[in-house]
């Protein structure tokens, strides 16, 4: 009987872990800053947009693996839908910034893919899992800095339309 409970309270403890995605960051909070390395060479800061767009930070598992370049193709193909709000929108890995670089190259990204090498961004989101890659989780910031949705429900296939729909329902506002 010992030897049972203690079995399954280990088991609830790494399915508990499993699921804490983004568990300390709360919607209404302000979202961590971060400054990141794009795979066009610049870098990408969040506080560099307050005051001007929302921004839509879509955190992937691995550059060059199948879910993430169905969702990276789903922006490239469908991002004039995004395009249509005044929001900017990246995709970031834990990736090294060559892999990303090929990531975009294959996929025919046309929008910043960053990369947190050092895993610092991905800690300060809460998206790093057990497996020492970030989850997938897209973050709705807005022009405030301020975290509007947490989303870990992603569909790589329809991701473009998914996010323009939940910035429609975000009600942010459309790009001019």
């Amino acid at each position: 009987m010992k030897r049972t409970s203690k079995v399954v309270c280990t088991l609830l403890a790494v399915f508990t872990s499993f699921s804490l995605l983004a568990a300390d960051l709360k919607v209404g909070e302000q979202a961590p800053d971060f400054k990141l390395q794009a795979t066009n060479g610049d870098y990408y800061q969040l506080s560099d947009y307050q005051g001007k767009q929302a921004v839509v930070l879509a955190w992937y598992p691995m550059a060059n693996t199948r879910g993430c370049t169905i969702e990276c193709k789903s922006l490239v193909e469908k991002g004039h839908l995004i395009r249509a709000y005044n929001a900017s929108y990246v995709m970031a890995s834990v990736d090294p910034l060559d892999d990303n670089r090929d990531f975009a190259k294959k996929t025919g990204a046309d929008f910043p893919m960053l990369s947190d090498p050092t895993k610092a961004t991905a800690k300060a989101y809460d998206v790093l899992n057990m497996m020492q890659v970030a989850s997938r989780v897209t973050f709705y910031i807005s022009k405030e800095g301020e975290i509007l949705k947490i989303d870990d429900d992603i569909s790589p296939r329809t991701a473009a339309e998914d996010i323009a729909s939940n910035l429609e329902m975000l009600k942010v506002a459309k790009a001019q």
